[in-house]
């Protein structure tokens, strides 16, 4: 039987989603709520196999192998792993400069 994790959101990947939940929501609720579903969907996933989401490219050139993430187009997904729990750290839009968002909120 395989390990089975605890999924648990950092409040400033709730600030995230929430942020781009609205901004989506301003002009469609209905694919705010259909988006919502699957960033839900794919990171409650997560409970079991938390391995199969890649190590952050920016980060592990930096020599972070900590982090990982999954992708819900154009989003990114980060979370980290430890013994029993996955953290879901941020939410981030794939066209924004990335590297530096992640540099800033993850390393400082």
């Amino acid at each position: 039987m395989s390990k089975r994790y605890h999924v648990r959101w950092a409040a400033a990947a709730r600030v995230d989603l929430q942020r781009i939940l609205s901004f989506i929501a301003a002009d469609s609720p209905g694919n705010a709520l259909n988006i919502l579903k699957k960033i839900r969907r794919k990171t409650t996933a997560l409970y079991t196999m938390p391995d199969r989401g890649r190590i952050v490219p920016e980060l592990k050139d930096q020599g972070i192998h900590l982090y990982r993430e999954i992708m819900v187009n154009p989003w990114r997904i980060l979370y980290r792993i430890t013994d029993t729990t996955v953290f879901v750290v941020s939410v981030i839009d794939s066209r924004r400069n990335v590297e530096d968002i992640l540099l800033d909120r993850l390393v400082t």
